[in-house]
């Protein structure tokens, strides 16, 4: 199987190195990913976690695969108080799905206004 790299578009992808997603065989990597769209990010944690479940899936899509394939979330967090609301978005996205979730309290992320980010593994389905 081949290697296959997927780029959002994003600046910082280029700037790091790094692919918004990797796709390995059937498996789907995406890397952390915010609420930022086009440079700008939103200053409610819903609507960048929003934002960040539609970047996920637009990976996914270019991945041959979708949130349906998701078998583990990891969600970062600046402030606990945010977990419930949080939650709930992830619950929208994943009712039925129920992949293996972790969040953790960050005691920050890489830019001051991000208040979270997800990380998803995927595993495309034959």
């Amino acid at each position: 199987m081949t290697r296959k790299l997927i780029s959002s578009g994003s600046p910082f992808e280029e700037v790091a190195g790094y692919s918004r997603a990797v796709v390995d065989g059937n498996w789907v990597f995406v890397a952390g990913t915010s609420g930022f769209s086009n440079g700008q990010i939103a200053d409610d944690v819903v609507e960048q976690t929003e934002q960040a479940f539609s970047t996920v899936a637009g990976a996914l899509e270019q991945a041959g695969a979708s949130l349906v394939d998701t078998v583990r979330i990891v969600v970062y967090l600046i402030r606990a108080a945010d977990f419930e609301a949080v939650a709930k978005v992830c619950g929208k996205h994943f009712k039925g799905i129920k992949p293996a979730n972790t969040t953790i309290v960050a005691a920050a992320l890489v830019d001051p206004r991000m208040k979270v980010e997800i990380e998803i593994t995927a595993l495309k389905r034959a």
